[in-house]
């Protein structure tokens, strides 16, 4: 696939430091889970939203109406946690030391 560069999306935003916002602003939104508006696999969050808005598919008049909802956003981060990663309740228990616990005052 090719490169995506700063022209191509200049072409989309007045200047670059608009882009930089609204780039930001995707990216925080990619990484809530907010679904994707150009077939790129394999993209970091970042090289998606310039992707984007170069396509036109992101500007600053939809911008807001591409936010996940928030209840939406725990779903999809549950979603990538891996087995591995979800702590058992169970084992999560402190273990009983042998032993009484220490004192830090001395007995006076």
């Amino acid at each position: 696939m090719a490169r995506i560069t700063v022209e191509d999306c200049l072409d989309h935003v007045e200047n670059r430091f608009q882009l930089v916002h609204l780039a930001s602003q995707r990216t925080k939104q990619l990484r809530r889970g907010s679904r994707i508006m150009v077939d790129s696999p394999e993209n970091k969050e970042v090289v998606q939203a310039l992707r984007e808005i170069a396509a036109g598919k992101v500007s600053f008049e939809n911008i807001g109406e591409l936010i996940v909802p928030e209840e939406d956003i725990f779903e999809a981060y549950n979603e990538k946690l891996d087995e591995e990663q979800v702590i058992d309740a169970e084992e999560d228990d402190l273990e009983v030391i042998d032993g009484e616990p220490e004192d830090d005052e001395e007995d006076v």
